[in-house]
């Protein structure tokens, strides 16, 4: 099983928050971080744009649902809470 990885913007440092979905996660048991981004232990599916055809069938009504695992970043910067939103999974690279 493989798991995902999301890279942090430049000027995001610890201490952080991480969020899945809005659901709280643990440096630790959910996720590392190693390298300026974060290593998570199961793997995280991100949907991108929605092709014609299934925006053609959503104008219709008709739903067309995949897993999509938002990850948000809540951190403090000169003093201020800030939040970086809807970071981008990747698939972890597989040694070897």
């Amino acid at each position: 099983m493989t798991g995902s990885v999301v890279r942090l913007p430049p000027h995001v440092r610890p201490p952080l928050d991480v969020y899945i979905n809005g659901v709280p996660q643990q440096e630790g048991t959910d996720y590392d971080l190693r390298d300026d981004a974060l290593h998570f232990t199961r793997s995280l599916k991100h949907e991108g744009k929605l092709g014609a055809w299934r925006w053609f069938l959503g104008a219709w009504g008709i739903g067309t649902y995949r897993e999509h695992h938002a990850v948000d970043v809540r951190y403090t910067l000169d003093g201020r809470p800030m939040v970086a939103e809807g970071l981008v999974p990747e698939d972890e690279p597989t040694a070897g």
